[in-house]
């Protein structure tokens, strides 16, 4: 089975809490868009050992921004790029063509409009392949970790959680992932620290929203 480097979230241990609103307002900036990337079996591999809030699965996830007046999402997803929020939603659909997609609102709405505006300074940076921080290489998530520390003051917002490789239930790195870091030559971060868009989504410092 091959991995395609975007599509891959860390698996980590997750503890946290969430906040569900009903009736989506519209979109603001420094929302963070959680998306199920549903590509298949690699994504299933991740979101097997991946919890997301309220029992959803998330493989990516991303910023809202805005420029010129027009709503865009800030997203590591190959290299970091902004794209229109309507591409973004419309990326994966569920069987009645409904976005995938679920808004976590950062209830201080100053870091959230620091942290979009800070995105933008990431745009062009190289995707991390090997899912390892401090190595100006950014995956979705770490992508969203660095905004938000950088708009408090460099102190973490979210914080980060020990990474595991390993199949669910057993002591041994799943195939999918020693495939994956094979032709890399580096060794699987098992047990190092990450983050993931899960971890994001049960942080107690959103309010989750749902489209639909």
């Amino acid at each position: 089975m091959k991995f395609l480097a975007p599509f891959f979230i860390l698996s980590f241990l997750l503890y946290s809490c969430s906040t569900t609103v009903k009736n989506a307002p519209k979109f603001q900036e420094g929302d963070i868009l959680f998306q199920d990337l549903d590509c298949g079996g690699p994504c299933n591999a991740i979101e097997a050992v991946t919890e997301g809030v309220n029992g959803w699965d998330f493989s990516h996830c991303g910023i809202v921004v805005e420029k010129e007046g027009q709503l865009q999402v800030i997203e590591a997803y190959g290299a970091v790029q902004a794209v229109p929020i309507d591409s973004f939603l419309q990326r994966y659909v569920d069987s009645a063509g409904k976005p995938k997609v679920v808004i976590g609102r950062p209830k201080d709405q100053t870091i959230a409009t620091k942290s979009a505006q800070l995105a933008f300074t990431y745009l062009g940076k190289d995707y991390d392949r090997v899912f390892q921080l401090n190595d100006d290489k950014y995956y979705c998530s770490e992508l969203v970790y660095e905004c938000f520390k950088a708009a408090n003051d460099n102190e973490p917002f979210f914080p980060l959680n020990v990474m595991t490789f390993k199949a669910p239930n057993t002591d041994s790195i799943m195939n999918e992932w020693m495939e994956y870091y094979e032709p890399l030559n580096t060794t699987i971060p098992e047990g190092e620290m990450g983050i993931n868009p899960g971890a994001i989504s049960r942080s107690n410092k959103l309010e989750i929203i749902y489209l639909h």
